[in-house]
């Protein structure tokens, strides 16, 4: 029963999608660079854009070995190999035909004010018709939406890292976003092989409000002197099967990210227990930010 009233909309859905060809990824970092390849992977039209050419530079290395990896395993075709080399590379806004871009997607540093700005500078260069989506891991799409004129075309679209690899898509509606919309992203990031899970607008959103504390209070614990680095991810690795210990995964996804995001939840539920550890934010402060730096927990420069 349930199947048959659900068909036509997931029809609708899926063709809402499929027409979602011209996408925009703002910010070439780790983020953007693995949603621009699995969107041209699925054979999207894709931008790339960045204000520092080195990063654009880094982005296009980082995306061809990433796609050889995968078409040498198997994990993509030919046709989706041979796409990734049509992503456009670009360091100015004003070098893009907005006027054929469906979707535009930020991927910039995990900070309100400069995410909001970018935002509104977008939302007044995309066509009425097209969706703005935040890649943000804990900022609310309600505030950022409504800083724009198409607060229901508004949504977050936060992707896992890295990329490429991992399968889930968190779908975070604002208060004012449009269903069709989120149907439309669901079935999206279907079509680029992903799990979409839909969260509420709420600080973390479901992934970084259960993640987040465990990661910060690994450094509780290594500030504290409970267990050395490798003591601390092993016994996370080998005791609860997790792939990645908490403090190498905070490498990964960098230390002034990690914070970032403890500092919203800190101040949104206004609750104690997430109060970023001294020992984080330590880090921080003397730029030790993970991978991207060569440093942070781990020395990656050996």
């Amino acid at each position: 029963m349930s199947a048959t009233h659900d068909s036509p909309h997931a029809s609708a859905a899926h063709d809402a999608a499929s027409s979602v060809r011209t996408i925009v990824v703002v910010g070439a970092g780790q983020m953007g660079s693995g949603i621009a390849q699995v969107f041209a992977q699925a054979g999207r039209t894709v931008w790339l854009t960045d204000a520092s050419a080195d990063a654009l530079d880094r982005a296009r290395t980082g995306i061809t070995t990433s796609a050889g990896k995968l078409h040498a395993k198997g994990s993509i075709d030919d046709a989706a190999h041979q796409h990734v080399a049509t992503i456009t590379y670009e360091a100015s806004l004003d070098a893009i035909d907005w006027s054929s871009v469906d979707l535009a997607i930020e991927a910039i540093v995990e900070q309100e004010d400069a995410k909001r700005a970018l935002l509104v500078d977008l939302d007044a260069r995309l066509p009425q018709h097209a969706v703005l989506a935040s890649n943000t891991s804990s900022i609310s799409i309600t505030r950022l939406a409504a800083a724009t004129t198409r607060a229901p075309r508004c949504i977050g679209m936060h992707f896992m890292n890295p990329v490429p690899v991992l399968e889930l898509v968190e779908i975070i509606s604002g208060m004012d976003t449009d269903p069709e919309v989120v149907a439309t992203v669901e079935a999206l990031a279907r079509d680029l092989g992903k799990v979409p899970v839909v969260a509420s607008d709420q600080p973390g959103f479901i992934t970084n409000r259960i993640l987040m504390p465990m990661i910060n209070e690994a450094f509780v614990c290594l500030h504290e002197g409970v267990g050395a680095p490798e003591a601390i991810d092993d016994a996370m690795r080998l005791g609860m099967r997790h792939p990645l210990g908490p403090l190498a995964l905070a490498d990964l996804i960098g230390l002034d990210t990690c914070l970032s995001i403890m500092e919203v939840l800190h101040r949104d539920l206004g609750d104690s227990k997430y109060r970023p550890s001294p020992l984080l934010r330590q880090y921080v402060a003397a730029h030790r930010l993970g991978r991207k730096t060569g440093r942070g927990v781990y020395d990656y420069a050996r």
